[in-house]
């Protein structure tokens, strides 16, 4: 039986949308690439509007995901910092997955975006499961390879 913090967990994760992950993940790399994360730097790398990014930050703060003082920076409170190492987690599971089946490096990025929040924990784990089993006995990886390029028409 899972426990009232792991269910309670799983169900705050649910209620997060892709945008609010998309947000914690650049703010978090932001954070570990530049020293800061500005409501611009933010914008530019997301593509987004700077009084979108704006109203974001607003709400993640009151959700507890930020601490953010006008005109000074952002830093992550310990749930953010939490929320952002899932994310950033899980896209590299994806991307790890997707090029040990050799996708093009042009396509996986696409494809992490598209697929990344619409897996449930049990696939997510799973997929991580088959990236280090590939890892850990790359001849049957490669096993694989040669299945699907028998198998496949294209």
């Amino acid at each position: 039986m899972a426990s009232n913090s792991s269910v309670s967990r799983r169900r705050a994760a649910a209620r997060r949308s892709e945008s609010t992950e998309d947000h914690l993940e650049r703010i978090s790399e932001l954070l570990a690439t530049k020293g800061q994360a500005r409501v611009s730097d933010i914008a530019e790398s997301l593509g987004l509007k700077r009084s979108t990014v704006s109203n974001m930050v607003r709400r993640l703060t009151e959700r507890g995901y930020l601490e953010h003082e006008p005109y000074q920076g952002l830093a992550l409170t310990a749930e953010g910092r939490a929320v952002a190492r899932h994310v950033r987690k899980r896209h590299e599971i994806l991307t790890a997955f997707l090029e040990q089946l050799g996708l093009k490096s042009s396509a996986v990025e696409a494809e992490v975006e598209e697929i990344e929040h619409h897996l449930s924990p049990g696939t997510l784990s799973l997929f991580g499961s088959l990236v280090e089993f590939w890892r850990q006995h790359p001849g049957r990886l490669e096993e694989f390879l040669e299945f699907h390029r028998g198998s496949d028409p294209g």
